[in-house]
Order: C-alpha cells, then structure tokens, then sequence
C-alpha cells in the first residue's frame, strides 16, 4: 500500500476520534452545502485543535503524565484563556498552564505562536495586493473565532512593519554589487520628489540601489542619492551605462561628477514623446515612425544617417522639433555607439525597466488615499521598492554584458 494512502487513512481515523463520526458527517454536509467558507471554517477549527494539542504534548514533555511529574515541584495548572495568531488572524485557544517551584512556568509553544511577527508580514503582503486596512476586518475575519484585530490594529502592526522595511532598505550593503547599468528617474507623490536609482549588475540581475527624497529633481537631490550610495558601498565609476529621461537635476549631477567620460544613454521614449508634441497631430505618426526605423538599425552609422534625415524632415515642418532631436543626438546613439547587441539593447534604450517598477508602487499603494508626512511616504515607498525587488528577473540578453563593458573600457581608455 502506498505511503500517502496510508497517511490518508490514519488522518480519516483521527478525524473519526477527534470529532465523533456523525459529528464528522455533519461537517462534510455542511462544507458541500458552503463550499469555501464552510471549508475554510473548519480547516480553522481543526487548526485550533492542533495549537492546543500542541500546547498540552508541550506542558506534559515537561511536567509528565498526570499523576506521576516527571520533575519534582513542576506540576499542570488549569486552563486559561489565551489568543495565538494563526495565517493572518488572531484566534481564541485554551492555554495550558504549568507551574513550578518558583511561580508560573512559559511555554515556549505559546510565545512563539502569540508572537504578531508573522502576522504583520501577512496583513503587509495582503495590503501590498491591494487590501484596504479598513476593510481587513470585514473581508478576513469572518469566522467567530477570530477576534481583536480591529482596523486601528491593522494599521499600528503596518506603521511597525513598514517602518522596519524602510530600515532594511536604507541600511542594506551594496558593496557586493557591481553596477554594469544604472538607471535615474523621479516617482513624484505627496507634493515631493523621489529620485530613485535602479541598477543592473554585470550578471544580468536587477536591483532597486535607493530614493532620496526632495521638493524637485534638483542636481543636489541626485547628488546626495549618490552620495547614499557610495556610502553603502557601491562603487560609482565612469564604466557604468547611466539611462535618464533628460531632467537637466540628474544631467548636471552626472557631468559634475564623470565630466567628459560620461557614458549616458538618453530614453528614446521620452525624447520621441518630445519631438511629437512640438508637432501638429497629422504628422505625429510619421515622425514616430522615422524616428523608430532609425533607432532600429544596428550600426552607429546608420543609425545616425537615418537620424540625420529625420532631422532635415523636422526642419521642414517645425524647427523647435528639430532642435530638439538635435538636443539629444549623441546621448540617443550611446548603445549603437557601444555595439550593444539587438536584444539587450531593448533593455537599456528606455527607462521603462525603473518605469516598470514605479506602476507596481502605484498599484501596491492604490488605497493609500493622503500621505500624512515625509516618514509615511518614505515607509511605503522603500516597503513597495522591497517587494517590487522580489518578482524582478534577469534581463534578456545578459550574456552579452561582459563584451559590453570591454567597450566600454576601451572607449574609457582612448
């Protein structure tokens, strides 16, 4: 007989001693009748069996069975009513108690499950899938043994977890990270500006590195990020591939700091949004489709003919389009200027990947109605960043990094 089927079997007879055989029956008519939530009720009940079964094999572990203790002057004590937290709610149990020659004696089953730790994490993951915290009472505790999480308690264990998490974020190392990319851009909410700085690393992989927080996209905000980062040990050289959006703050900080040996690549994104809306409406699509086939060459020096064309055919329709394109000519051919091949290329031509990251920090905080202060903006914003961090993959591509940075280091060494 097979190992699971046995185990089946044993479970079926333990339900059969636990609860009675008709008790059982009802039970099995009552989930077919509810579906979920009458399973959902009863998975809790058998739940709160096993955290005082637990309880109970703890306190007779340490006291022996009834009548003959194990350790002389340690004895069971009664029952008392307790509360343990279980998945996301805090439910009511029987706590065992145990007594010893020097007053009340803990159990260490107990502690651990009152502990609220896990508690905060479930409701935060819960709130960061878009679970309003007025609301957490109303859409999980609906069985009548869950108890004492009211919203205002929902949001004190919020205020602590993700004050912990902002913590985590600003204080973690960065000295094992070695930047091949790095890409700038502001997230603005509540009236602030937060420069964020987003990082590929020379195997491919993504990290958030940080955000400093201004009233604009000044070039001290960016330089104080900079300074954040080095102060966690990341290394800012000029071999890393900077990607902006144009704010002439982080321009000025970058140049302040790499000068000539700058390595920036303009968002191509951006500046095409640029040039369309210097133009009137009838030729909007052709432009983008002059300035996407140029874009679309391989070679620098096609890329840049293309480009010169588009750049004629602007003047004829409008000369501030045109100056415009100029504006940002070489930073836009960065990457044919490196021969970075097709695929990772797409990666690094926008700064859609940080953009990416700031959809998920609007979706994460969609129920977030009024920041009330610098403190709670900057909880949530370095919690969701944390989160976001999770689900990031290798970008595609990544094997062609290395041959991507002895460009670079040849350019660098000319």
């Amino acid at each position: 007989m097979q190992l699971n089927t046995i185990q089946r079997k044993k479970a079926r007879g333990g339900f059969r001693e636990a609860l009675g055989r008709e008790e059982l029956v009802n039970r099995m008519y009552q989930i077919i009748k509810m579906g979920k939530q009458g399973l959902d009720g009863f998975v809790r009940e058998l739940g709160t069996l096993l955290v005082e079964a637990i309880m109970d094999m703890e306190r007779e572990e340490r006291s022996g069975p009834e009548y003959h203790p194990s350790r002389e002057g340690v004895y069971k004590w009664a029952y008392q009513e307790g509360s343990v937290y279980m998945g996301d709610q805090k439910i009511s149990v029987r706590r065992p108690r145990l007594r010893g020659p020097e007053g009340e004696l803990r159990l260490e089953s107990y502690e651990v499950l009152k502990a609220p730790g896990g508690f905060s994490e479930g409701i935060l993951e819960k709130v960061l899938r878009g679970l309003s915290a007025r609301k957490y009472q109303e859409t999980l505790l609906e069985t009548s043994q869950a108890f004492g999480v009211s919203p205002s308690t929902v949001s004190r264990q919020l205020v602590e977890v993700t004050t912990q998490k902002l913590k985590e974020f600003k204080e973690r190392d960065l000295s094992g990270v070695r930047p091949f990319a790095i890409f700038i851009d502001t997230l603005h909410r509540g009236g602030e500006a937060f420069v964020v700085a987003f990082g590929i690393d020379t195997e491919g992989e993504k990290h958030v590195l940080g955000f400093w927080e201004g009233a604009t996209e000044s070039h001290e905000i960016c330089e104080a990020l900079f300074c954040d980062l080095e102060r966690r040990g990341l290394r800012l050289t000029k071999k890393i591939l900077w990607v902006t959006d144009g704010g002439k703050g982080i321009l000025k900080a970058l140049r302040d700091r790499f000068g000539r040996k700058l390595i920036h690549q303009r968002c191509t994104i951006h500046k095409d949004r640029n040039i369309q809306g210097h133009l009137a409406k009838r030729y909007r699509k052709e432009a983008h489709r002059r300035f996407k086939t140029a874009l679309e060459q391989n070679s620098y020096e096609d890329a840049k003919g293309m480009l010169r064309e588009f750049e004629q055919w602007l003047r004829g329709i409008n000369e501030s389009a045109a100056d415009s394109l100029l504006e940002a000519f070489e930073d836009i051919l960065t990457l044919h200027r490196l021969k970075v091949p097709g695929v990772l290329r797409k990666t690094l031509t926008s700064t859609n990947p940080i953009e990416s990251v700031f959809s998920t920090v609007r979706d994460c905080e969609g129920n977030i109605k009024r920041y009330r202060s610098s403190a709670m903006s900057q909880r949530w914003l370095g919690t969701v960043l944390l989160y976001c961090e999770k689900g990031l993959r290798r970008v595609k591509g990544y094997m062609d990094i290395a041959g991507v940075m002895a460009t670079i280091e040849q350019v660098q060494e000319a």
